[in-house]
Order: C-alpha cells, then structure tokens, then sequence
C-alpha cells in the first residue's frame, strides 16, 4: 500500500473526480479529509470511506486554514494535497458579468493559492511533502465559451510550475493533472447528450469519456513515491482528445489511401 501511514487531504473530495482521489488513497492506506463546500456530502463520503470530513469554500482562506488544521489534528501532519476543487461553466465572453469571473476565479485559482500556501506551510516544517492540482486541458487547448474557465486552468498551470520551483527546496514536489472529459455530475450535459456526446467523441482516439477513477490513478501516481523525482509536470488525462485533429476519413475518398 502506497499511501500506508500518510495523511491526505482531498479539497473537493466529497463528488466526482475528488470522491474518486478520496476513495483510491483510503485504498492505498492514507487517512483522508474530505474538504467540499457541501458539508453534508463531506460527511456521507467520509462516513463511507472511513475518512474526516471538513465542510468549507476553498475560495476563502479560513475555511481552507481549517481544513488543512483538521488533518494535523486528526492525523499529525499533512503528506498528501490533492487540490481538486473547481467549478465550471459555459457562458459567451460578452455574457460574463464581475461576479461569474470572481467567483470562478476565487474558487479555481484563488482557491488552489491558499491550499497549496496552507498545506505547504505545514509540510515545510516536517520535511515536504507531495501535491497534486487538477488542472484542465483548458488550460492551452480552449474551447468556445469557456474564457472565465480557461483562464483559471492557463493560471493554475503556470502557478503549478512557479510552486515547484519555489518549494523543491522543503521537500515539497508539486504536480498536476490535466483531465479531459470525464463522466461526472458536472460534464453530464455533454456525456449523456444522444447527439453532442458521440459528436465529441469524434475528437477522441480512444472513442470514449474519462472515468473519475483514471483521474484518480494518475492523481496517486504524482503523489507516491513511485513519483519522487517529478516535480513541476503536468500529467495529460485525456483519451488523446488533445493530441491533434481526428479527420474521419471513407476509405476510398482520397486517392492511394485505403484502410
């Protein structure tokens, strides 16, 4: 067990990709908090997974102080972030107003600073530590509508690689992950859609949407040791969505190719 006598703490851990992360480290051996703003999610996941659960909004720096004291109290230290938490939409560049653009970024990339600052504070006194962020392949690969969103993910990015270099030298490694799809609550519109759903699975080699659980697996692998030379890289989970352009091509429609 890759995680046996490590403490994590999972921010947005009770949904999705983050109950996903929470599940697989408890496998692995870790003791988990499940930070999420729905409280009493938190606490049926961790109930569940025999975790901590720690309801708050990443977006405010007491509530992510608070999660990251609960996993020093519980567990005596913090080995393990996984910064998951985010939020996402789809709205026109003209249709955004002041408060959609602070509040997707106060959650996605304000957010990420004050768990990534928190937990590093603690880690630096007890010899380092690991951190995982999920990013996005927003963050260089953007899609129609989503600038608030891709602009969080093109800063989580970058702030992904400054963190490494400014912590390598307490230890601290800081990775991250960069989901394409994945088949949660949040991308259900598209993954379940007759229509739009095989659409864009044109765009994928591998013909299908992510599961949380493969999100979760590379997400452990940054944070284990099997990943202790790794620092400052951003891990592509995607079916190879963003690998190039998909031409679907009738055998026989261009001369001297056949398949």
């Amino acid at each position: 067990m890759r995680f046996a006598g490590k403490s994590a703490l999972v921010t947005g851990g009770a949904q999705g990709m983050g109950r996903a992360i929470a599940e697989r480290l408890v496998e692995e051996g870790a003791s988990v908090v499940v930070f999420d703003i729905d409280e009493n999610l938190a606490k049926q996941t961790a109930e569940e997974i025999s975790g901590v659960a720690v309801g708050g909004d990443v977006s405010r720096r007491e509530d992510v102080r608070k999660a990251v004291a609960a996993c020093v109290e519980q567990f005596g230290g913090i080995d393990v972030l996984v910064a998951q938490a985010g939020i996402g939409d789809l709205q026109p560049l003209l249709e955004i107003d002041d408060a959609a653009w602070d509040r997707m970024l106060g959650v996605n990339l304000t957010g990420v600073f004050y768990s990534v600052q928190e937990a590093a504070r603690e880690m630096a006194g007890r010899g380092g530590g690991a951190i995982v962020v999920t990013a996005s392949t927003n963050a260089f690969y953007v899609e129609q509508n989503t600038s608030h969103y891709s602009a969080t993910k093109g800063g989580v990015w970058t702030f992904v690689r400054n963190a490494a270099l400014d912590l390598g030298q307490y230890g601290i490694r800081v990775n991250s992950v960069l989901p394409g799809i994945i088949d949660t609550r949040l991308s259900a519109p598209l993954v379940h859609d007759p229509v739009a759903g095989p659409e864009y699975l044109k765009r994928v080699p591998l013909r299908r949407f992510g599961q949380p659980v493969e999100i979760a697996n590379a997400v452990l692998f940054l944070a284990s040791d099997e990943a202790s030379y790794v620092t400052g890289e951003d891990l592509i989970v995607d079916g190879g969505a963003t690998l190039g352009v998909v031409l679907e091509i009738p055998d026989g429609s261009i001369p001297g190719i056949e398949r």
